[in-house]
């Protein structure tokens, strides 16, 4: 079975691999003898379905979940419930996928328009005036 994640991208369940582990947090009792916590690890490097160029921002993107190798690790232990854990990594690993998918808008250097410069200069002006006449005049004793 395949997860979408874009209409470009989309991962083979085969590619995840899940490992359910004891909680730490909410749940009493309960979280000492179940293991409701989720780690998600994904094969960022080996996977044949994300393209080079998302590679390198998702890399960048994860940061320290990103292990040398090129394995993506993702923790989940906010919710009591392992289903519920497993659906949440998978969300945070598609939303991390989406946001490495989007092509970063090249910044282009612009100049401001003569008139902005005159504008910025007038009011420099006024201001300069407003500061002049606070200042004590010459005194006459």
């Amino acid at each position: 079975m395949s997860i979408r994640v874009t209409h470009r991208i989309s991962l083979d369940e085969s590619e995840l691999q899940e490992e359910f582990v004891r909680a730490s947090g909410p749940g009493g009792q309960h979280v000492n003898k179940t293991d409701s916590a989720v780690q998600l690890r994904f094969d960022v490097a080996a996977s044949p379905n994300i393209p080079p160029d998302v590679k390198v921002r998702l890399a960048k993107l994860a940061g320290s979940r990103m292990t040398s190798a090129g394995v993506l690790i993702i923790q989940g232990d906010s919710y009591r419930s392992q289903l519920r854990n497993r659906e949440d990594v998978r969300e945070r690993l598609i939303d991390l996928i989406r946001d490495a998918s989007v092509v970063p808008k090249i910044r282009r250097k612009t100049k401001p328009t003569y008139g902005s410069q005159q504008r910025r200069l007038e009011g420099k002006a006024q201001r300069s005036e407003v500061k002049q006449g606070r200042r004590p005049g010459p005194r006459d004793d």
